[in-house]
């Protein structure tokens, strides 16, 4: 079975309603036409009602069927803004509704008010835009104060295994994490690996060195980061300052490391910045022929994904199926 297949079965069992706040855009309005004949979301476009079905007719693209609510005009503005100045002290309510006016915050609002169970955007505004509204409506998860990203890596022949499935984080949003931004990664970066894909997170929190064999302040950091997530999640199978051989390698790890619940049998890769994280995926994808699917943004209490401006209907329908998924339920 397609490996996104599996999503979009998951999606159909759990009745969901997506948003997509670039309603005017083709290839949204194409990809919600499927998502709907599929039964596999229910799409809702934001835009102006007229704009959208004219650039519907435009392109020969039937919206019937379809949820359309205008950004500007829509009911539950208000509502929205109140709820809004309550949760951030010192914006008052016509500055609200004046925020509300973007797309992108009227769709983190009814993710972050209910009424739409997920988000996907970016292939319009930029991802630090999709990001900052995220931030600025649903908010972070309990104990998280930074947004990261995800990739599920699919390899085709790895380490003896066929269509070998790991998880790579952060190779897209952090720069520079600090140690307790990493472990805020590490420990959001597991829950999505069990919310997507069903399996307990083995998480490798990487490093130059293994268990002291170097020295240097980049390395204590990872050893603080792993301490902190072991900490707030003592259940989480963890270990760190792991080289990324000690991680997958099940012969190299008996080598270096006599008790680990970790080593060698990795599925979960942190990277200690974003350089290493970005490098390594690509690499992989490209060396190895893996299939990536992401980046996943994780780290936010309800989901709102954001994709490439360059991405195909094929990859909204993917990451839309994804999406459902991670809200729970399915």
């Amino acid at each position: 079975m397609n490996f996104i297949q599996q999503f979009v079965n998951r999606a159909r069992k759990g009745n969901k309603r997506l948003v997509f706040p670039e309603g005017g855009d083709e290839r949204i309005q194409r990809t919600a036409r499927r998502l709907l004949d599929n039964e596999i979301v229910q799409p809702i476009l934001i835009g102006e009602v007229n704009e959208l079905n004219q650039q519907a007719t435009i392109c020969g693209i039937s919206l019937d069927g379809i949820d359309i609510v205008c950004h500007k005009t829509a009911p539950c503005l208000s509502d929205y803004a109140n709820a809004y100045s309550a949760t951030r002290a010192g914006i008052p309510k016509r500055v609200a509704l004046r925020l509300l006016r973007r797309p992108l915050i009227f769709a983190g609002m009814m993710v972050a008010q209910g009424d739409a169970d997920g988000c996907v955007a970016g292939v319009v505004h930029t991802t630090a835009r999709v990001i900052e509204a995220a931030g600025l409506t649903i908010g972070f998860a309990e104990g998280v104060s930074v947004a990261s990203s995800c990739f599920i890596m699919v390899i085709p022949d790895s380490l003896g295994s066929a269509n070998k499935v790991l998880v790579f984080s952060d190779c897209a949003v952090v720069i520079q994490p600090t140690a307790k931004e990493l472990a805020q990664i590490a420990a959001s970066t597991a829950i999505t690996t069990r919310t997507l894909l069903g399996i307990e997170p083995k998480v490798a929190m990487l490093s130059f060195s293994t268990k002291g064999s170097a020295s240097h302040t980049d390395v204590d950091k990872i050893i603080q980061a792993t301490q902190t997530v072991r900490r707030h999640m003592p259940d989480l199978m963890i270990d760190g300052e792991l080289q990324g051989d000690t991680a997958l390698v099940k012969t190299v790890a008996a080598r270096k490391l006599v008790d680990s619940p970790v080593a060698g049998d990795a599925n979960v890769l942190i990277f200690p910045d974003l350089d290493a994280g970005n490098i390594a995926y690509k690499l992989v994808q490209y060396l190895a022929n893996a299939q990536t699917y992401g980046p996943l943004l994780q780290g936010f209490r309800k989901p709102m994904n954001d994709m490439s401006r360059g991405a195909s209907v094929e990859d909204l329908v993917g990451v839309a199926a994804i999406t459902a998924v991670q809200s729970g339920g399915c």
